[in-house]
C-alpha cells in the first residue's frame, strides 16, 4: 500500500484551455440581476378604506343594497312566522326524543364504545383497563353536571312558576321550538335562506375574462389560453364593489387597447351574460395605453335612480366654473364648463335633445350675469319656462320667427365687434390672454357678461331660403370668435348632416354631446371624424336610453353621460329663481321686460332717441324717452317704460344718471336720464366701427 503524495501547487498539470480566439462569445448582460421582478416596481398601496366607504354617494349604495336585502329576509321570514312556529311544534317530540337520546349517550360516553370493544377483541388489557378508567371518571363528571343541570332546571322552572307565570311560558315556547328545530329533517329544514332577488351574479376574474374572450380579439384569446401572464395580461387589483356595481382593472395583452374592447360591448355583454347597459369597459388616464377599467353595473343604466340635479332647488351658477349637469354610469356627477366653448347636441327625435339644451340654459340662467338667447325652431314650447330670464326667445318657424331671430343675429354681430374693440383697448396687465375672464365679466362698465345662445332644431333658419346664408354667417362667426369674447352658442338637431350643422359650426365646436343616432356618418359629425371607429358609437344606444349620451370635450376622452332630468315644473322653479337673482343684480333685459330686436336692431334706436331729445336739451330722464319714443314709432315702442330705454342703451355703453326735471306739477326731482351728448358719442363710434369693417 503506498501513500499518495499530492505535489505542491506549482508543480501541478495545468490543464489545457482553448485559445482565446476558439472560446464562444459570452453575450454581455443587459438587465440588472439586482431588479425586482416584473409587477413590483409599480404596484400600487392599497387603499385603508374601501371605495365605497370614502365617497357618499357610493356607501349610500351600498348601504341600501344590504339594507334591501335585509329588509327583504326580514319581511320573508316574519310573514312565515306562524308556519315556522306550527311546524317546529310538530317536531318537537322528535326533537325530545333526539335531545335525550343525545344526553344519555354523551353522559355514559357511548361515543367511546368501539374503542373499549376493540380493547376487548384485542384482549389487550392494559388498553382496556386505562379507558375504563376514563370511563369511569367522565361518567362521575357528566352524570353530575347533568342532575346539577336538572335540579336547578326544575327550581328556577318552579320560581318562574310562582313569580312569573307569563315568562315560564315563554320560555317553555322558546324550548318547544329549540326542541322541534332538533326534530327536524338535514336535508329538508323548516327556516330556508329567503329567497333574494338577485340582479346580478357577483361579478369574478373568470366570469370576465370568458367575456373577453367572447369578443373574439385573437390576442386575448390566446393570451388567455396561454394563462395570460406571458402576453402582460392580467389582473392588476382585486374585483371590489364601486357603487351600484363591480369593478375590475386588468393589463390587456400588449398591443391591444381599451378601444378594442369598447367596440365589442354587445359580444362583451353577451360573454358577462349581462344587459349591454350594465357593460362599460374604459381606458384609465392615470395608466398606460393597455389598462382596461371594466365596470359593470346591477341594472342597466337606463334602469337606475339617478340623484336629483343639485340646482334644482338652490345653488347659483359661475359660467366660468365646472358646473354638474349629470351622472356618469357609476351615478357620479359629472361636470361641464360652458364658457369658451360652442356646443353642438345631436340626436334622432324623443331621446332627450330638447331637455338637454334646455338644461344648459338653465345652468347658464343661474349666473345672474349672463345674458339668455333662446330659439325654438320646432315651435312647441319647450323653451316658454326659460321667457322671464331670456333678453331674446322666440319659439316658431314661421317667416315672423326667422326675421325675429336674424335682427337678434344682427345684434350679436355688432356686440361681437363691439367686444373685439374694449379687449383690445384693455391694458395687457388686466386681460392679459386677450379673452373675457370672470373678473372683465362682472365689470358691468365694460359690458362684457357672458351671452348665451340655444338654438333647437337648428336646421330650420340654416334652410331658410331668405335667410339661411346669413344665419349661418353670423353662427358661424359666433362659434368661432365668440367663445373668447364670452359668447357660448349652443346647436340642437335631430338630423346632424353638412346641411343641418354647417362645417363651419361643427368643426370648430368644442363640447358635443351625441345621443342615439342611427348612422356613422351623423355620429361622427356630432362627436367627431372618426369617433365611430374609435369605439365612441351613439348607436349602441336604444329607444329607452333617453338622456344618455357621449360627451366630448369636457376631458381627454369621450365619456357615457346621463344628463339630470328637469321637467318644465322644475324648470319654471330654477327660472323664478333666477329671475330673483337677476332682479337683485340687475340683469333684466329684453324680452323679459317686453323688448324686441325690432325696436334696436330693425329701427335705429340710437338715432329714434336722439330725435327725441332736441339740442336744447342737455339731458332727458329715461322714463320721458320712452313716451316720445311711443309717440314717434307707436309700432315699434309702444308700452316702454324707463327700464325699457335704460335697457337699450346698455349695449351701447350709455349708463343713465341722475338728472335734474321738473314733473308735470312743477316740482323739481332728480331722476334717472341720459345725456345727449352720449347718444351722438355713441353713434360716432358706431358708424366709425362700421366703416372700418
Amino acid at each position: 500500500m503506498t501513500d499518495t503524495v499530492t505535489p505542491p501547487a506549482h508543480l501541478r498539470p495545468v490543464p489545457d484551455t482553448p485559445d482565446e480566439d476558439d472560446a464562444p462569445a459570452v453575450p454581455p448582460a443587459v438587465d440588472n440581476p439586482a431588479l425586482p421582478k416584473p409587477g413590483l416596481v409599480n404596484e400600487k398601496r392599497k387603499p385603508i378604506l374601501a371605495g365605497w366607504m370614502t365617497n357618499r354617494r357610493d356607501f349610500l349604495a351600498t348601504a341600501r343594497h344590504a339594507s334591501a336585502n335585509l329588509g327583504y329576509a326580514s319581511l320573508y321570514h316574519g310573514a312565515r312566522l306562524p308556519v315556522y312556529s306550527a311546524r317546529l311544534t310538530f317536531m318537537a317530540p322528535r326533537g325530545a326524543c333526539r335531545f335525550v337520546s343525545s344526553t344519555n349517550r354523551w353522559v355514559w360516553d357511548r361515543e367511546a364504545a368501539p374503542l373499549r370493544a376493540h380493547a376487548v377483541a384485542n384482549e389487550d388489557v392494559e388498553e382496556y383497563m386505562r379507558l375504563a378508567r376514563l370511563r369511569a371518571g367522565r361518567v362521575r363528571l357528566r352524570g353530575l353536571v347533568a342532575l346539577i343541570a336538572a335540579v336547578f332546571g326544575t327550581g328556577f322552572a318552579l320560581w318562574l312558576y310562582v313569580m312569573a307565570p307569563g315568562l315560564l311560558y315563554a320560555f317553555a315556547a322558546g324550548g318547544v321550538l329549540l326542541l322541534g328545530r332538533a326534530g327536524q329533517q338535514p336535508d329538508a329544514p323548516v327556516i330556508g335562506p329567503a329567497v333574494l332577488k338577485t340582479e346580478v351574479q357577483k361579478l369574478t376574474g373568470t366570469i370576465v375574462l370568458r367575456g373577453l374572450e367572447s369578443i373574439g380579439n385573437t390576442r386575448i384569446t390566446a393570451a388567455i389560453k396561454k394563462g395570460g401572464d406571458m402576453n402582460g395580461m392580467r389582473f392588476t387589483s382585486e374585483i371590489v364593489r364601486d357603487g351600484p356595481g363591480y369593478r375590475a382593472e386588468l393589463d390587456l395583452p400588449y398591443g391591444v387597447t381599451p378601444d378594442d374592447v369598447m367596440k365589442e360591448r354587445e359580444p362583451l355583454a353577451s360573454g358577462l351574460r349581462r344587459k349591454v347597459g350594465c357593460v362599460w369597459p374604459s381606458p384609465d388616464p392615470t395608466e398606460h395605453e393597455g389598462r382596461l377599467i371594466l365596470w359593470v353595473g346591477d341594472k342597466p343604466m337606463n334602469e337606475t335612480t339617478k340623484p336629483a340635479w343639485p340646482l334644482l332647488k338652490s345653488g347659483q351658477v359661475d359660467l366660468f366654473k365646472p358646473v354638474v349637469f349629470g351622472n356618469d354610469q357609476r351615478m357620479r356627477d359629472v361636470q361641464v364648463t360652458l364658457m369658451f366653448a360652442s356646443v353642438v347636441v345631436g340626436s334622432i327625435p324623443r331621446m332627450g335633445k330638447t331637455f338637454l339644451i334646455r338644461l344648459l340654459l338653465l345652468i347658464a340662467a343661474l349666473d345672474p350675469r349672463a345674458e339668455l338667447h333662446a330659439f325654438d325652431f320646432k315651435g312647441t314650447g319647450d323653451f316658454g319656462a326659460l321667457e322671464p330670464v331670456c333678453h331674446r326667445y322666440r319659439a316658431g318657424e314661421e317667416d315672423e320667427d326667422i326675421e325675429y331671430v336674424v335682427q337678434a343675429l344682427r345684434e350679436l354681430k355688432e356686440e361681437l365687434r363691439r367686444r373685439a374693440k374694449v379687449i383690445k383697448s384693455l391694458p395687457r396687465s388686466r386681460c392679459p390672454e386677450s379673452k373675457v375672464t370672470p373678473e372683465l365679466a362682472g365689470d358691468k362698465k365694460l359690458g362684457l357678461h357672458p351671452i348665451v345662445l340655444g338654438f333647437d332644431e337648428c336646421q330650420v333658419p340654416f334652410e331658410h331660403e331668405k335667410y339661411g346664408a346669413e344665419i349661418e354667417a353670423i353662427c358661424t362667426d359666433l362659434v368661432k370668435r365668440g367663445p373668447a369674447l364670452g359668447m357660448v352658442a349652443m346647436f340642437g338637431t335631430q338630423r346632424p348632416d353638412a346641411k343641418s350643422l354647417p362645417t363651419g359650426i361643427s368643426a370648430n365646436a368644442v363640447l358635443r354631446f351625441c345621443l342615439k343616432v342611427m348612422g356613422q356618418p351623423a355620429n361622427d359629425m356630432v362627436l367627431g371624424t372618426s369617433m365611430y371607429k374609435a369605439g365612441y358609437r351613439a348607436t349602441m344606444f336604444s329607444r329607452s336610453d333617453r338622456g344618455i349620451c357621449w360627451m366630448a370635450g369636457e376631458g381627454d376622452d369621450p365619456r357615457i353621460v346621463a344628463s339630470a332630468f328637469v321637467d318644465a315644473v322644475g324648470a319654471e322653479t330654477v327660472v323664478a329663481r333666477a329671475r330673483a337673482m337677476r332682479e337683485e343684480y340687475g340683469n333684466v333685459t329684453g324680452h323679459a321686460i317686453g323688448q324686441t330686436p325690432n325696436a334696436t336692431a330693425g329701427s335705429d334706436i340710437l338715432a329714434d332717441v336722439l330725435a327725441v331729445i332736441p339740442a336744447l336739451e342737455k339731458a332727458v330722464w329715461c322714463e320721458r324717452i320712452a313716451t316720445r319714443l311711443a309717440e314717434l314709432r307707436p309700432e315699434a315702442y309702444t308700452g316702454w317704460k324707463g327700464e325699457n330705454v335704460t335697457a337699450a342703451m346698455k349695449p351701447w355703453g350709455i349708463k343713465p344718471g341722475q338728472v335734474w326735471g321738473q314733473t308735470d306739477d312743477g316740482e323739481g326731482r332728480n331722476r334717472r336720464g341720459i345725456e345727449r351728448a352720449d347718444i351722438t358719442a355713441a353713434i360716432t363710434r358706431r358708424d366709425a366701427d362700421r366703416a372700418a369693417a
